[in-house]
């Protein structure tokens, strides 16, 4: 093993968080308040639009919320593709709701747009994309099948920023909502949390009850208002998904650094792109054209005929003390999902194959161009 291990992922923390944090513990408001403000309207102009951005604690909690906010209720079922994290599909179960899932598109690894329409019921009330890596979804033909249909749109985001589709920022399509990561390994982070991105004022409205046990008002306007501000209201049985002011002062100087980071991940992957076009693997899609990949994550697949195995090239780079990862195990394999919707890896021939030959190299704005060079190195080796 050799004895300097590079990790999977890191986050790049600099003195500017460090900083706010601080003033932020110093101010004595470190739960939702002034912080969380500063960042969702920062975030909101970042995308532009007209959105509205509402801070979360994950983005687990903000699709729960738009799901929610768009009446995905007991009965429902919405449409979804099984190359996802359980996130994706947990939040539809957490409304009673049936998940259904579609195999991705060899070309993109993103939701089959055909398999989608074949798969509209009279039970189907919305569709949930997965924009996977930071390649958007082919929106324009989703949001066609939608309208059509009579469907509400919630973007699963989890890796797309700052992503493009047809020339705009996810996150300021034509959909119901947009729902974006900022755990540890995402393109920013605060740590834990997320953001739901929506322009229809009704859902934003939801979306802010809910996401504070259904409080018709915000703690931050009841305890810092000079009028008298102790009355509330509880208008739903709401959950407990505010952002803190301390992950709000991490977000507010990662969003700045937002698209200097994306440029250091597009070098990478530009790297990786030209480093190992000779060898038996499949790179990953790059976006369509004009488009913009946000380049979370740097998958490859072994070709057919390659002299070693997914598992192998694994233990391989792993012995050389690299970290890397697969995205993801399908949903159709994992034991609850599997046995709770009949599923078999024959439903999803593109999906299984993809997770039978994928890996997922590490790709992060802390990695020194010598780190990149290692890692080159060692794939190479794994073929000689």
């Amino acid at each position: 093993m050799n004895s300097s291990f590079l990790p999977f992922a890191q986050p790049e923390i600099g003195e500017e968080e460090i900083a706010e944090v601080v003033a932020t513990l110093r101010s004595g408001w470190v739960t939702t308040g002034p912080k969380t403000k500063q960042f969702e309207a920062d975030f909101a102009a970042f995308l532009g639009g007209g959105v509205e951005a509402i801070a979360v604690n994950s983005a687990t909690a903000g699709l729960h919320l738009a799901l929610e906010a768009v009446g995905v209720g007991p009965g429902d079922e919405v449409i979804t593709t099984t190359h996802t994290f359980t996130a994706t599909a947990e939040v539809i179960r957490y409304l009673g709701a049936d998940p259904v899932f579609v195999d991705v598109s060899a070309e993109t690894l993103c939701i089959d747009v055909d398999a989608i329409e074949k798969a509209i019921t009279p039970r189907t009330r919305a569709i949930m994309p997965v924009h996977f890596g930071g390649r958007a979804a082919d929106m324009g033909r989703i949001i066609a099948i939608a309208r059509k249909h009579g469907l509400r749109v919630v973007e699963d985001a989890a890796h797309a920023l700052p992503a493009t589709s047809d020339g705009q920022l996810v996150g300021t399509l034509d959909t119901d909502a947009t729902v974006f990561s900022f755990y540890a390994n995402k393109t920013i982070t605060t740590g834990e949390g997320g953001m739901v991105v929506t322009r229809d004022p009704e859902i934003a409205k939801r979306a802010k009850i809910m996401r504070l046990h259904g409080i018709s008002r915000d703690a931050f306007d009841r305890f810092v208002s000079t009028a008298p501000s102790w009355y509330y209201e509880i208008v739903a049985p709401g959950f407990k998904y505010n952002m803190t002011d301390v992950a709000s002062a991490i977000g507010i100087h990662q969003l700045k650094k937002a698209n200097a980071f994306h440029q250091r991940r597009a070098a990478i992957a530009a790297r990786y792109d030209e480093a190992l076009a000779d060898l038996p693997l499949v790179l990953p899609p790059h976006a369509q054209t004009g488009d913009i990949h946000s380049w979370h994550l740097y998958v490859i697949q072994l070709a057919e005929g390659a002299p070693c195995s997914r598992d192998a090239l694994i233990d391989h780079l792993f012995k050389q003390g690299i970290g890397c990862s697969v995205h993801y195990i399908p949903l159709h394999l994992q034991p609850y999902w599997r046995d709770q919707y009949h599923l078999t890896p024959e439903m999803f021939p593109v999906s299984q194959r993809v997770y039978e030959h994928t890996l997922t190299l590490p790709l992060y704005t802390r990695m020194r161009d010598e780190d990149v060079e290692r890692v080159i190195k060692s794939v190479r080796d794994a073929f000689n």
